[in-house]
């Protein structure tokens, strides 16, 4: 089902709870690569839903329950690197995983995780996906 309006605007019905919860650029990617998408792979949703998810991330990550423009534009995660439809590596739900640990170690203080400062990069990773994931499954209810 398409996700952008006759007029170009993202439809708040079609969109991730996560995204109705961001700005209005970040909307208006993931709908506008997601209706590209439905076109060119005509019509399989499954793809369309990857491909839009790829698009955002490469230009916002997940911070709680929502998402936030990246300090700078490029693959998130390991999976994204690759790309494609059998992308291989993992995916840190959304979490910039290439960012520097500074950035992370940010991030992780915005979402008052405890004991970040002794956390590896990858560790960090970690805390911040469970943590937004908590903080999106709070959103919901």
């Amino acid at each position: 089902m398409p996700k952008t309006t006759a007029r170009g605007e993202a439809k708040q019905s079609e969109l991730p709870s996560t995204l109705r919860r961001s700005e209005e650029k970040a909307q208006r990617t993931f709908a506008e690569a997601h209706d590209a998408a439905l076109e060119q792979y005509n019509g399989n949703e499954e793809r369309a839903h990857r491909v839009a998810y790829a698009a955002l991330k490469h230009s916002y990550e997940k911070v709680g329950d929502h998402w936030e423009p990246k300090p700078r534009r490029g693959p998130s995660d390991e999976r994204a690197e690759h790309g494609g439809p059998r992308a291989q590596g993992e995916t840190a739900e959304g979490v910039n995983a290439n960012a520097p640990k500074e950035h992370l170690l940010s991030v992780a203080r915005r979402l008052s995780i405890p004991g970040r400062s002794r956390m590896t990069k990858n560790e960090l990773v970690e805390a911040i996906e469970k943590r937004n994931r908590q903080e999106t499954r709070r959103a919901r209810e």
